[in-house]
């Protein structure tokens, strides 16, 4: 996973008013912890931010005065009207060290015709490289029939990540369709059907 490099300038004053001012700045407030350093207070730009935060489990690259590290984005707070990012909370990581995120889970192909795709978990959680974390994970479904269920061991994990959720955890099952769904794939089969009847008819 690539690194994306934002700007990052130390942050001396605090709360909700000084944070407003920030904002009103198109910057946001932040905090980066861990390793059992002192939490350092940090201001970033907003637009580079929102950006950064459209990749999963995005690396940052923190530069600025005083300020040279790697971080993942641990908690989000955005604005739950206008989608802004408010906070950030940035966890320090090196290089080579272990991390635990969820990553995304998602499908590819069809399930059979009669059945009905229930997916109920969008991400897993896995243990990986700071480094080297997947942007997600994928589930081939073609095919899949009534009565399949897929569980959090079934899934094939990228080289250098493991599972951390329980391995019967339900990713995903294939359930019969709803009684309407199925009447209407029926009908709409036998219209195409009929539909080939009278152009062979006309011919």
């Amino acid at each position: 996973m690539s690194e994306v490099r934002i700007a990052a300038e130390p942050r001396t004053a605090f709360g909700k008013g000084a944070a407003r001012k920030i904002r009103r700045e198109d910057k946001v407030p932040a905090v980066l912890y861990g390793h059992g350093i002192d939490p350092k207070h940090l201001t970033l730009p907003g637009h580079e931010v929102l950006l950064a935060l459209r990749t999963p489990n995005v690396l940052i690259r923190l530069k600025g005065e005083g300020v040279d590290e790697l971080a993942l984005p641990k908690g989000v707070q955005r604005d739950p009207i206008k989608g802004f990012v408010e906070h950030v909370d940035l966890l320090l990581v090196r290089s080579g060290e272990k991390v635990t995120v969820e990553i995304p889970v998602t499908t590819v192909g069809d399930v059979n015709s009669e059945g009905l795709l229930d997916q109920q978990l969008v991400s897993i959680g896995v243990e990986a490289e700071a480094t080297h974390i997947p942007t997600g994970v994928e589930v081939d479904v073609e095919g899949l029939t009534v009565g399949t269920v897929v569980t959090a061991a079934d899934l094939r994990l990228p080289q250098g990540s493991t599972l951390t959720a329980d391995p019967e955890t339900v990713i995903l099952q294939v359930i019969n369709k709803p009684i309407e769904a199925a009447e209407e794939t029926e009908e709409a089969a036998e219209g195409a059907t009929e539909g080939e009847t009278a152009q062979a008819d006309s011919e």
